[in-house]
């Protein structure tokens, strides 16, 4: 048995940079998606294992803080709109990486 290293490297460096698309793509994606003024909040969930449960009045102020950074924005209407749909362009770009990563897969 003999193993192809060329061939093992070629996987390794294209899992490696597929990787790195897409965390860079997300991390632009969400960034863009803040300058925008559309924070994301997420409401807390409830586990029973959970080691910190937040409270409705801590989501109620984390909910606050977001609209109050968001109205504190010093981008203009025009900006905003260009980093929203900049910001769905990286989203679909990182979809994009996952499905390419997909059809490596399964066609060879």
């Amino acid at each position: 048995m003999s193993i192809e290293w060329i061939a093992f490297l070629e996987v390794f460096v294209a899992a490696m940079l597929g990787a790195i698309a897409v965390v860079f793509f997300y991390a632009l994606a969400l960034r863009l998606l803040v300058r925008a003024g559309a924070v994301p909040v997420v409401a807390p969930a409830e586990f029973t294992d959970a080691i910190t449960v937040i409270t409705p009045r801590e989501a109620k102020r984390a909910a606050a803080a977001a609209a109050k950074a968001a109205r504190k924005n010093p981008l203009t209407p025009l900006q905003r709109r260009i980093a929203l749909w900049g910001a769905y362009a990286s989203f679909g770009l990182c979809a994009v990486a996952v499905l390419g990563g997909i059809v490596l897969i399964v066609t060879f």
